[in-house]
């Protein structure tokens, strides 16, 4: 199956997550189909905190993607 899913990166103790597609039998870190926008949790004020591209999440979806908890959460946000 393929899920909508969050995959970190960033330094230690500094959080950055990308918004990614990827089969669930892969790793949380590991290879991914498409990288479809960020989430950047300690942004400041002047920095963006959330980028979703809206049309290729309801691609994804349309094709059958599950997205994870979180990820849904975020995308509520997002809207």
């Amino acid at each position: 199956m393929v899920t909508i899913r969050l995959s970190r990166g960033g330094a230690r103790k500094r959080p950055f997550y990308n918004i990614v597609v990827a089969d669930n039998r892969r790793a949380p870190g590991g290879r991914f189909i498409e990288r479809i926008g960020f989430f950047n949790p300690l942004a400041g004020a002047q920095e963006e905190r959330l980028r979703v591209d809206r049309e290729r999440v309801s691609h994804w979806i349309s094709h059958g993607a599950q997205p994870s908890q979180r990820v849904r959460q975020l995308l509520k946000q997002a809207a």
